[in-house]
């Protein structure tokens, strides 16, 4: 019977997992359950081949339990209840079983609750694997049972260990070091899907492949945009600048261009808040709530719903008036904070709650700003040895321009009561 290549060279420790050291390397979280001895029930968050069954079945076996196996796709509740139910009544079993359930996101939240009983009397630690989002796939009945824990897509470096892997077992790969990179990213951050490259490879005549007949001997187009690499800042400068350009045409044409190239959605959203406050700033106040409800947008439909409200944010942002002085003043205020950072707050601002304080002059002085005609009494809020700084410097554009002429009142106010 054929095995398939990544069950021949599946980790046999958790040590050999490659790419979530924060969940097994020496301080990892599933390391700490281990060493405690006291297995607890799991829920294992992450992309397709990124080492869920594998953790699983090593977890198993780091406590001696019974292990056992289930699909959420190929099976039914019907022959989970019968597992369970054997579990108990089985005098080998009697006590506790693992049991690892595979999609388990494919229960509904009724069926979910078959878990439940199981978990509560303890003869049940289950670990579920799911690459969907938990918070929208199963019932705060389990999850409130369950340690969810996040698994990340692999790296090239983590891809590069499994190729080294490989390698040990076989025969160095055949590639030319650009064809090897090639392949690593042909895998999408998946090392399921890298050993069946690598089976195919196998089936290849033996010799050495560039980058160019290795994409046609596994018909794959190389791809135009790498996620980790330059590819990756360039796209996300040229969406940065469109949108500083006010040009929604070109800056929804990158945004395109990373989703279609793979990038994380989450990882654009956040760069559109970002925009919002460098670029646009003061200038339109809507900008931030506008980019902080697409981002939330995106985490509670995902994708590809989400995705329309990522773009609207990055229209709404290209057309938005534009303005960098809240970004540049505070640039500025934190340079001169960097420099002057042992001067005291001038006394009279400062609170007199002893007698000894009144007397050194804490307060001595203070107006308050709301018994004033104009609710502004000009005071220095600046140390005494620090000559007064401008650091905000609105625009006429957008709503700075209301901002600019709060800031002259005040500032010809100050220079009244200072004359």
């Amino acid at each position: 019977m054929h095995i398939p290549l990544y069950e021949k060279l599946r980790p046999q420790t958790l040590s050999e997992i490659a790419g979530q050291d924060h969940l097994v390397g020496k301080q990892g979280y599933i390391s700490r359950i281990v060493a405690s001895g006291k297995p607890v029930s799991l829920l294992l968050f992450g992309p397709p081949g990124c080492g869920k069954t594998t953790i699983a079945r090593l977890y198993a076996k780091a406590f001696q339990i019974p292990f056992l196996t289930f699909s959420g796709v190929l099976q039914s509740t019907t022959e989970l209840k019968k597992i369970l139910k054997e579990g108990q009544d089985t005098p080998l079993f009697h006590r506790q079983i693992i049991l690892f359930v595979d999609e388990i996101h494919r229960f509904n939240r009724a069926q979910q609750d078959i878990f439940l009983p199981f978990l509560e009397d303890g003869s049940l630690i289950l670990i579920g694997a799911t690459t969907e989002n938990p918070s929208f796939v199963l019932n705060n009945a389990l999850l409130s049972r369950l340690r969810v824990l996040t698994l990340h897509s692999l790296s090239e470096e983590s891809l590069q260990k499994l190729l080294e892997r490989y390698e040990k077992t076989t025969a160095p790969l055949p590639l030319t070091p650009e064809a090897r990179k090639l392949l690593l990213s042909f895998s999408q951050g998946d090392g399921r899907h890298l050993f069946n490259l690598l089976e195919t490879l196998e089936q290849l005549p033996p010799t050495t492949y560039d980058a160019e007949s290795l994409t046609s001997l596994l018909q794959r187009r190389a791809p135009l945009y790498d996620r980790d690499q330059e590819g990756h800042y360039n796209l996300i400068s040229a969406l940065h600048k469109a949108v500083r350009g006010s040009d929604p045409d070109a800056a929804l044409y990158w945004f395109a261009r990373m989703l279609e190239g793979g990038e994380e959605p989450l990882f654009l959203g956040r760069r559109i808040v970002r925009m919002a406050t460098e670029d646009v700033g003061l200038a339109d106040p809507q900008a931030l709530p506008m980019a902080l409800a697409a981002f939330q947008t995106y985490q509670m439909l995902g994708s590809p719903e989400g995705e329309l409200a990522l773009a609207q944010a990055v229209i709404y942002l290209a057309l938005a008036p534009k303005s960098n002085a809240a970004y540049t003043a505070y640039g500025q205020s934190r340079s001169v904070a960097k420099e002057t950072g042992h001067l005291d707050p001038p006394k009279i601002i400062l609170n007199a709650p002893t007698q000894l304080m009144k007397e050194m002059g804490y307060s001595e002085g203070y107006l308050y700003d709301h018994d004033t005609p104009q609710g502004f009494s000009g005071q220095n809020y600046f140390p005494d040895a620090l000559p007064r700084k401008n650091f905000y410097c609105p625009v006429e554009r957008g709503f700075e321009r209301e901002m600019k002429k709060r800031l002259d009142y005040f500032t010809r106010l100050r220079n009244e009561r200072q004359k």
